[in-house]
């Protein structure tokens, strides 16, 4: 349970966001579109607001900025003031970090990204004694703030990251305007967002002789100005380590048509530690993964604006315990998956597995026409998962290959995708084949409408596309869910945890989504957090 030591305060103000909309995979982000829209879900239970907070003390800025190991240090720009909780140092980090530092817990210290800031230089796609080894180390409660819309935090190949917060004291990624106390449940767009680059296999390589999946596949980072590659041929690279973390309000425009999202995994390998991971706002996707062997559980998106998993360029993710919940009438898919984005025979070829998740689409009538939208080619497998869609269709299926039944190694074909425990409560139709939108004569090699419910099987498997959903407090698994019978993940992979029930959350006693997260109009976690908007206060 929490710490009850911890203290909310919460944040008045107001900003506002453009919205703009993404098509495709090959974008590393747009925003979803937003609008007056009028939905007709069926109503939720009303859930339990967290506790009114105890007023505390405001904040006092810190003297000074800490010493840290790298020469350039940090630099003291003066003192930030948050109406509600009080006034901090402000800490700005080298552009490039070039040697191993920890920015340590300090109250009344707040860490400034000035613009774009590396970590270490980029070793290039396989490990070598010009590796600069930095890694950048974050104590628990530890804020760092986007200074600038540009602001991002680059970790580069043959570099780590080490953020590593608790349950009680988790580490917050957000935006100035978070610090200065003006933002509302509907900010977004503030900055940019956490990137990790690895060295795991990829396909759309920027040299288009290189081979797919090899060391000499490497790619750019969407947006960015200068280099930020990524890729490699190492399936167990490491970035390092992200727990208990929040990333708020991330997503703004690098170039035109490219955003960062809050986490963007790039050719990141099985090394790579990733759990306990919220994402809160973030105007493009809550997390885009680009190839490699990323691993992670523990994961929540409240307020996604595009894609909650945005899935590409031949990855093979593993991931359990994801709860997505979008923000009335905004956001796009719950996952857009691909694989072709430049020839649909590059290989690796995606293969992502998804298990106990629960997805809260209340955005109707978006661009991937789905909740669900796997095309490209793309290979994956989903157990254990509650779907609550009532003004969308939930699964669609686009391209011959994505919907093949013939496994085949030659071209890393896994077949069909494959779904075990799912149950779904859709739109009309449950399920789309193909692009609707298209003539029938686009649409002759497509799988059609019928050919992805045979897919999905419903009425096999435990699957259910036409279920009656029991969720409390929005997203809870209540009686109807907790009677399907659970598929076992372990035989997924050793990554994975064995359940015995679907969804993210089994009941009211499973609380592993609470003191780490914040809260808002959007989702109350009903666990004492500190609200999205505000900035918590630790008397320890």
């Amino acid at each position: 349970m929490l710490n009850r030591n911890l203290h909310r305060l919460l944040v008045a103000g107001a900003s506002l966001a453009a919205l703009s909309a993404c098509n495709g995979a090959n974008d590393i982000a747009s925003p979803g579109a937003g609008g007056n829209i009028t939905i007709n879900n069926p109503p939720a239970p009303t859930p339990s607001p967290s506790p009114t907070p105890t007023p505390t003390a405001k904040i006092t800025a810190a003297s000074g900025c800490p010493t840290i190991a790298d020469p350039q240090g940090l630099t003291d720009d003066g003192t930030i003031t948050n109406p509600n909780t009080g006034s901090y140092r402000v800490c700005t980090l080298p552009a490039r970090i070039n040697k191993s530092i920890t920015l340590p817990y300090i109250q009344g210290v707040v860490y400034q990204l000035g613009g774009r800031v590396d970590v270490g230089t980029d070793g290039g796609p396989t490990a070598s004694a010009n590796d600069t080894n930095v890694t950048l180390t974050i104590e628990p409660g530890v804020i760092v703030y986007g200074g600038t819309g540009v602001s991002w935090l680059a970790v580069n190949r043959g570099n780590k990251i080490n953020a590593v917060g608790t349950a009680t004291k988790p580490i917050i990624f957000t935006s100035r305007d978070n610090i200065l106390g003006l933002n509302t449940d509907s900010s977004s767009q503030q900055w940019g967002g956490v990137v990790l680059l690895g060295r795991a296999p990829i396909t759309d390589c920027k040299d288009t002789n290189a081979t797919p999946g090899t060391v000499g596949c490497e790619r750019q980072t969407e947006g960015a100005i200068s280099d930020a590659l990524y890729g490699g041929a190492s399936n167990d690279d490491s970035s390092g380590k992200l727990s208990y973390v929040q990333i708020r309000y991330s997503g703004y425009v690098l170039s035109q048509g490219n955003e960062l999202q809050s986490l963007t995994l790039e050719g990141q390998g099985t090394g790579t530690q990733l759990d306990h991971i919220m994402s809160f706002n973030s105007s493009d996707d809550a997390v885009e993964m680009f190839g490699g062997h990323p691993r992670m559980k523990y994961f929540v998106s409240v307020g996604a604006e595009d894609d909650n998993l945005d899935t590409d360029t031949g990855v093979k993710a593993q991931l359990q315990y994801v709860l997505a919940i979008q923000r009335p009438g905004i956001g796009d898919a719950m996952i857009e998956a691909d694989t072709d984005n430049s020839a649909q025979t590059d290989i690796p070829r995606q293969n992502t597995k998804l298990a106990n998740f629960t997805f809260i689409d209340r955005a109707p009538n978006n661009s991937d026409q789905a909740t669900m939208l796997l095309r490209g080619g793309t290979d994956y497998t989903m157990v254990n998962g509650v779907v609550s869609s009532a003004d969308n269709s939930c699964l669609r299926i686009s391209g011959a290959q994505t919907a093949s039944t013939t496994p085949d190694a030659n071209i890393d074909e896994a077949g069909a995708p494959v779904f075990h425990s799912v149950v779904m409560a859709c739109g009309t139709p449950p399920f789309i084949g193909g692009d609707p939108t298209k003539s029938a004569a686009d649409n002759a090699n497509q799988p059609t409408n019928a050919d992805v419910a045979a897919i999905f099987g419903s009425g096999s498997n435990n699957n259910d596309a036409s279920f009656t959903l029991s969720l409390v407090n929005l997203f809870i698994d209540g009686s109807n869910e907790q009677a399907v019978t659970a598929y076992d993940p372990t035989q997924l992979g050793s990554f994975f945890d064995k359940t015995d029930y679907v969804g993210a959350v089994k009941d009211a006693n499973d609380t592993w989504y609470q003191g780490w997260t914040c809260y808002s109009s959007t989702a109350d976690f009903g666990g004492g957090e500190s609200e999205c908007t505000a900035l918590p206060i630790y008397t320890s």
